[in-house]
């Protein structure tokens, strides 16, 4: 879904005061009022400066609005934070969700409220039900209470939502090699779950209805581990206020300075001067398996690969792959006016 800029939409900015809002509401309400604009776009307009209203109108909701951040921008994608998800008015049209009180239709929300205000409006944990809804400065009298019946039907059933958490895990191929546990910190917005029942201020969010959670695993990486591979580690998601738990995922990403992954076998720049490439030489290089010495054959050419066996990554029928060391032939920056004389000659020979 996208994000929607209550702010923009009503024209203020985000500091405006409660006096600053309401006036700029009128105004605009009054400009696209279906019975005096009849232009196809108002009555889009007017229900999203109603929308706009009751969120940033309303204490509470636009508190709750505010701690997603001032990062956003209308009509970025949005995925609504966890446990607002499947929160809804009943059916409607254009991506907006219609919702009724004593028989009348009051206007319509759309997704994007209804998965952050779901709970607010539909009894979630407020209690607007017998003392009526006001909406857009209006009031519009007592909503119809949830049967005793519905509310224990809901009780016993917990709302399904995505409890799941996907992340990008950079490794590098020492991180492979060790074939040891590997610590992952990271932290996630969730729905808290210390808020009152019955509504009512929560010190433990700060009457936001989110908390930023962090959380610290150890995570055993599967033998030839690919890149773009996803890692399942089960129940380690979100947590909801009914005690379920999602899984996290993880999305495993090569991010190497030394190294270039391509399943068992590695590849790694060996840097040499002119001279080397044309005599030959003898470097002692790093490798996973520790400090090995390579000969580099006369007349070698940049990019040219050695391959070096075993000495890459475990496979997991047991051994290891290989090691390609790539000839990269370097311009000594310290080099001086007489070996550029000698570079001179050996170009005019």
């Amino acid at each position: 879904m996208e994000y929607k800029d209550y702010y923009e939409i009503l024209g203020v900015k985000r500091d405006a005061t409660e006096a600053e809002i309401k006036s700029a509401y009128r105004k605009l309400a009054r400009k696209y009022h279906p019975d005096v604009n009849k232009t196809k776009e108002a009555e889009s307009k007017f229900k999203d400066i109603n929308e706009a209203y009751e969120v940033l109108g309303d204490k509470a909701k636009r508190q709750r609005y505010d701690s997603l951040g001032s990062n956003w921008q209308g009509g970025q994608s949005y995925t609504p934070p966890p446990g607002f998800e499947n929160f809804n008015f009943g059916g409607g049209n254009g991506g907006y969700q219609s919702y009724t009180f004593n028989g009348q239709d009051m206007g319509a929300f759309s997704d994007f409220f209804s998965s952050l205000f779901g709970d607010m409006m539909m009894g979630g944990g407020a209690t607007r039900g017998a003392q009526g809804m006001n909406f857009g400065g209006f009031d519009f009298g007592g909503a119809q209470q949830t049967s005793r019946a519905q509310r224990t039907r809901r009780a016993a059933q917990p709302p399904k939502v995505d409890l799941d958490i996907t992340k990008t895990l950079n490794i590098t191929a020492k991180d492979i090699f060790n074939q040891k546990p590997i610590s992952v910190t990271f932290s996630e917005m969730q729905r808290c779950t210390q808020c009152p029942p019955g509504g009512g201020y929560c010190s433990a969010c700060g009457g936001t209805g989110f908390t930023n959670v962090s959380k610290s695993i150890k995570v055993k990486l599967p033998p030839e581990v690919k890149e773009g591979q996803k890692v399942r580690l089960k129940g380690e998601g979100k947590v909801d206020a009914y005690g379920q738990a999602g899984d996290l995922y993880l999305i495993i990403h090569f991010q190497d300075k030394e190294y270039e992954i391509d399943g068992t076998d590695l590849t790694k720049d060996i840097e040499i001067t002119p001279p080397e490439a044309v005599l030959g030489t003898k470097k002692d290089i790093q490798t996973l398996h520790g400090k090995i010495g390579i000969k580099i054959p006369p007349k070698t050419s940049s990019g040219q690969m050695l391959r070096l066996k075993n000495l890459g990554l475990p496979k997991k029928a047991g051994g290891y792959g290989n090691l390609n060391a790539k000839i990269k032939i370097i311009i000594p920056k310290d080099i001086s006016e007489k070996q550029i004389e000698l570079y001179r000659k050996i170009q005019e020979s």
